[in-house]
Formats: C-alpha cells, structure tokens, sequence
C-alpha cells in the first residue's frame, strides 16, 4: 500500500511540474513530491530492485555516448580529471569541520559525511568505523538532492540551458534489433559486473558494455527517451523516499548539517569549473556537471536532458568515486591510529 502510494504522489510531482513547466519534471517531480510527503509524516515506500534496473537504462544511455570523439578530447580530458581528487581533498577539509566541530557528529560520521562518495559506499563505510548510519544517509542524501535541485534551476534560468531536450529517441524510432542489444547489454553489464564486484555495477557495468558496442559501431541509438523518463521517475523517487520517518531532530541537525555542506561543496565545485572554463579545456555546463558533489546517475541525467557530453560528465564522477572509495578508508584508518581529530 506505501508504494501505491510513493507512486502516486511521484506522479503527481510530475504533473505539477509539467504543468509549471519546470525544469526536469520526471527527475524532480517525484524528487520533491515525496520529500514533502515524509516532511508530512506520509509512510513512504521504495522500490530498490526496480530502481537498479532503471539504473542500467541510464548506464546504456551514457555507454551509447561514448564514441572515438571522446577519446579525440583526452589531451584535454587528462587535466580536468587530475583536478578531481583535490577537488574532493578540498571538499572534505570544508565537510569535516563543520560535522565535528560544527554540529558534534563524532569523529566516523562526520568523516564519512564529508566525503563526496557514493552513498551507500559511504554508509558501509562509516557503519563499519562506528559512525552512525541514519545520519549518514540523511546527509548523503541531502547533498545529491540539493545538488540535482539547484543545479537546472540556475542552468535554466540563469545561463538559459535547455533542459527540455530530448534525451532519446522516442520509442517507435528506435530499430527493435537495437532495442534487443540496448536491452541485453543492460541485463548482462549489471549482471557481469555484479560478479565481479564492480561498484556500482547497474551503471557501470552496462555503460562500459555498451560503451564497447557503441565503440565497435554495433549500436547507434541511446534507449528511447520513454525509457529514461523512467528511469528518472524511479531514481527521483528513490532519493524523496530516503526522508520516510524523519524526526524533527534529524531535520534540524542532519538535514541542515547536508544543506549546509552541499552549499559549501557546490562552491568549491564552482570555483574549480571557473578554472576549467577559463583555461578553456571544458564547456561550462559539462564543468560545473563534472564538479559537482552530486551522484553519477543524477548529473548524467541533467547532462542529457541539457545537451551536455554525458560522457565527459560519468567520467569525471568515476574518478572522483573511484577515489574515494580507494583513500576514504585508508585516511579514516590513519586518523584512528592518531586518536582521530
């Protein structure tokens, strides 16, 4: 009955977004639809297994952007990724005062909390060092939904992006032999990378599948845009859902601690995309994209809808998770053995 009703009012986010005609309706509508719900106590549910099967429509759909014109950039490529991890160097010497001076969080949440990972890489995380696990993932979940938030909206309204492209090709254009291979490099990229234990396996593990189909000019179409629109729908849903039963204490110390870091990281952020325009190795819209604290799946759907190379995007946030995955733990277990900060 809680998922009929998540549905329900994630459609009528929809609605009221198309109707306003706001910037990514099928992403925020049900986004803040079901954020508002929680804040009104409404049992909110999720459906995790539907929407890690919507992530592989989003992983094809970046993998089917990958094409030798990429690799035509990598001169470029090379020093905007190297910028990613003192981008998230910078990031956590902002997040961690604030959690453990600022707002008291011990020394595991608060480390945790101030890097900008994946989310549940980050609950693992800090659940094994002891941290404490519902604020953790109501901060993480702040800062992706703040970041997917401001970003079209001054995108839109400020530097006049589209963000009402199309982001596929609608559903009776798309060749159905094309749709079978979409549909079967999904499926299989989640699965393969599932073994292997790739993080993140139902966007990645399709992406680079598809990425070496696209590659080898087998496809030559995204999923049609029905598909993505879908695919938002559930991943917008899926954050709003996370703030189900939240207390007043919580929404007063986690919730504020996330607005307050994702203002601060999206500084950060802007500051390092000035550099990268500037120095005229990326595009705006794709460097403010590819800096910012958001999560893969959430800025490689605001690089489709908005024109920008998803590609270049995905790639960015790739390495900035890869290294926090990697030197997040490394750094914690060092800060341990010097009786933490």
């Amino acid at each position: 009955m809680a998922l009929v009703v998540t549905f329900r009012i994630s459609a009528a986010g929809v609605a009221v977004f198309m109707a306003l005609a706001l910037p990514l309706p099928w992403l925020l509508g049900p986004l803040l639809g079901c954020l508002f719900a929680a804040l009104l106590g409404i049992q909110l549910r999720g459906a995790p297994r539907l929407s890690q099967v919507m992530r592989t429509i989003l992983g094809v759909a970046v993998g089917s952007t990958i094409t030798p014109a990429l690799f035509a950039q990598i001169d470029t490529l090379i020093w905007t990724l190297a910028l990613v991890p003192p981008l998230v160097i910078c990031v956590g010497a902002v997040g961690y005062p604030l959690f453990r001076t600022g707002f008291g969080f011990d020394h595991p949440t608060a480390f945790f909390a101030a890097m900008p990972g994946g989310l549940q890489d980050m609950l693992l995380f800090g659940e094994e060092a002891g941290g404490d696990l519902r604020a953790l993932s109501l901060i993480h979940a702040t800062r992706v939904l703040i970041v997917v938030m401001v970003l079209p909206f001054i995108f839109a309204f400020f530097y006049n992006v589209d963000l009402n492209q199309p982001a596929g090709a609608p559903l009776m254009s798309v060749p159905w032999q094309e749709l079978v291979i979409l549909a079967v490099a999904a499926i299989a990229g989640w699965r393969i990378a599932k073994f292997i234990g790739l993080f993140g396996a139902s966007l990645l593990g399709p992406l680079f599948l598809t990425a070496g189909l696209s590659l080898g000019d087998v496809i030559h179409h995204r999923p049609p845009a029905e598909a993505i629109a879908a695919a938002q729908f559930f991943i917008g849903f899926t954050i709003g859902v996370k703030y189900s039963g939240i207390t007043w204490h919580e929404l007063r110390v986690d919730v504020t601690a996330g607005v307050i870091f994702s203002v601060l990281s999206l500084g950060v952020g802007a500051v390092f995309a000035v550099l990268i325009v500037q120095a005229g190795w990326l595009p705006l819209t794709e460097a403010v994209l590819a800096f910012s604290p958001g999560g893969q799946a959430e800025m490689a759907i605001v690089a489709l809808v908005a024109g920008a190379d998803a590609a270049v995007v995905v790639a960015h946030h790739l390495v900035r998770i890869v290294f926090v995955i990697t030197g997040a733990p490394l750094v914690d277990r060092w800060f341990g053995r010097k009786g933490g900060i």
